[in-house]
């Protein structure tokens, strides 16, 4: 593995790992080590993936932990106590080689990463950033602890960023697909600004009825979907033709994102503890929209759970 620093911020040249796995009777979960990123749900019966493949053309990621910040920062900056400091777009999770295996059974997995000399270049606080991965029947659920182990309050964001293939089965297309929500809802996505990836004030909105978006390439054409008031906390994408097949559930994460590159067989959906940048923002990272607060010496816990509905594990 070899770092690059180009203008204080970090990026990872990848390497072939080994895969860890986790498995039982209904699935077979791959699990990157590097940036501990979920690589694949598979059907244990009919081999059916129920992740995006990380086709490098189109986009190289299967499920990025964005940590510590979510989203894009304004001119990639941010202060602290008089101080300014760099970070790409989600963090520097996504592709760090720096991670460890904690535990390792047939059904979970425990990755750490602790704060080290490159981190505190980006962010200065001591911490210590866990996720696990537990596989129960048909259900995976993606856990992230974050203890401060430093002697201030510690400002940070979270989230997750699954994608799942779309379309699933071999008689489908794109447009065969539907993200039904659990609630009625009146949320309009948030748009972006192209140029810098900030949140604008300006909404649209994106519902086909109450509770369904349909699914079609153009969706994405002005990059996510950006929610902020949602009334659900379970998502599910589902078939037309064969019925729902995977969904998202998102307790205690108050905003969500929907995305795909416009040409990509996938979509995303993304359960956020923080959100990008607003165009007005002042940069203060303890003022930034969605950051949290963590006071020295304890530990916050967020976790999403991706349910496989049974009848297409057969």
């Amino acid at each position: 593995m070899r770092i690059l620093k180009i203008k204080g911020v970090l990026y990872f040249s990848l390497k072939l790992i080994e895969m860890l796995y986790l498995k039982n009777d209904l699935l077979n979960i791959a699990i990157n080590p590097i940036g501990a990123e979920l690589s694949g749900i598979t059907s244990i019966k009919n081999h059916t993936p129920y992740m995006w493949d990380g086709d490098p053309d189109i986009w190289a990621n299967y499920a990025p932990n964005l940590f510590p910040i979510v989203g894009m920062l304004k001119d990639n900056t941010y202060h602290y106590e008089g101080s300014e400091y760099h970070m790409p777009k989600h963090g520097f999770i996504r592709n760090n080689p720096d991670f460890k295996v904690v535990t390792h059974t047939e059904t979970q997995l425990k990755l750490r990463l602790v704060s080290n000399e490159e981190t505190l270049r980006l962010f200065p606080f001591k911490f210590q950033y866990d996720v696990v991965f537990e596989l129960s029947d048909h259900k995976l659920s993606v856990s992230y602890h974050v203890t401060n182990l430093d002697n201030n309050t510690m400002y940070f964001s979270l989230g997750g960023h699954p994608a799942f293939k779309c379309p699933i089965f071999e008689d489908e297309t794109y447009d065969d697909y539907q993200i039904v929500f659990e609630n009625d809802e009146t949320s309009e996505t948030y748009l972006l600004n192209l140029q810098n990836g900030l949140v604008t004030t300006t909404t649209k909105p994106v519902f086909d009825t109450l509770n369904r978006i349909n699914i079609h390439h153009r969706l994405f054409e002005h990059d996510a979907l950006v929610f902020k008031d949602l009334k659900s906390r379970k998502v599910t994408l589902k078939s037309m033709n064969h019925g729902a097949v995977v969904s998202l559930h998102f307790d205690g994460f108050p905003y969500f994102g929907i995305w795909a590159k416009p040409n990509g067989d996938y979509v995303c959906l993304e359960p956020w503890m923080g959100i990008a940048d607003s165009e007005d923002s002042n940069q203060q990272l303890t003022e930034k929209e969605g950051i949290m607060s963590l006071e020295a010496d304890t530990t916050f816990e967020a976790i999403y759970t991706i349910e496989i509905h049974t009848a297409h594990l057969v």
